[in-house]
């Protein structure tokens, strides 16, 4: 008998390409991978309508889903109208509670209002700006990855961060963390697999452990 073929969804960070999953390698005996990718959002349009729309572009029933960061809170949000045979979220947060105390300040003070998005949208400018090494190395890293710098999206994307209102983590989903994250600094605690070292980008710089644990994390085995 043919060995079916688990579909394997993977959703990018806010902004992101979804090249940062190119080193994410599975047994293609065993899966086949899916880059999923961001849309424009409608005007207002709700984070739940907007995972509805994303869930039309999954060809499969019953998928592994796996979204990093604000891709995290997504997958979190399509999985509940949707049936998932695995759900992973992976450097994102687990509820409302764990946004670091700066993110809790900026949605009560409503800051994503004014949030400078415009910047984003014309890289090259920023980085003349850029007053050391570091923060224009930064912004090519930035560009490398950024698919995404519509004003209307970023704006989006982070107000429905913050307003993120999910009380309790899911039940039956598999949250990865790293103890260096420094975005998501509350989320190792409870339900969570740590990876030492693993920064807030580790789905890049750690790609080898995804490569190793994920098949087991996603069948179940050991």
């Amino acid at each position: 008998m043919e060995k079916e073929i688990i579909p394997v969804y993977l959703m990018p960070g806010m902004a992101a390409k979804p090249t940062i999953f190119e080193r994410i390698k599975l047994p293609e005996d065993q899966f086949k991978i899916y880059w999923l990718e961001w849309m424009i959002p409608e005007v207002n349009e709700s984070l739940e309508h907007y995972a509805k729309r994303m869930i039309e572009k999954i060809e499969h029933k019953n998928p592994v889903l796996l979204g990093v960061s604000f891709g995290g809170v997504l997958v979190q949000e399509m999985s509940k109208f949707m049936e998932v045979s695995k759900l992973i979220v992976v450097s994102s947060v687990k509820s409302r509670h764990e946004l670091p105390k700066r993110m809790k300040i900026a949605k009560f003070i409503r800051a994503y209002k004014f949030a400078p998005t415009q910047l984003l949208s014309n890289l090259d400018v920023l980085k003349k700006y850029a007053f050391n090494d570091t923060i224009s190395k930064r912004i090519d890293l930035y560009k490398t990855y950024l698919a995404v710098n519509d004003k209307r999206y970023l704006d989006w994307a982070i107000k429905e961060m913050l307003l993120w209102d999910q009380e309790e983590p899911i039940k039956d989903a598999v949250y990865i963390h790293g103890d260096k994250d420094a975005v998501f600094t509350h989320s190792c605690e409870g339900n969570c697999i740590v990876v030492k070292g693993g920064t807030h980008i580790m789905v890049v710089t750690k790609y080898r452990w995804f490569n190793k644990n994920l098949p087991k994390l996603i069948t179940g085995s050991n």
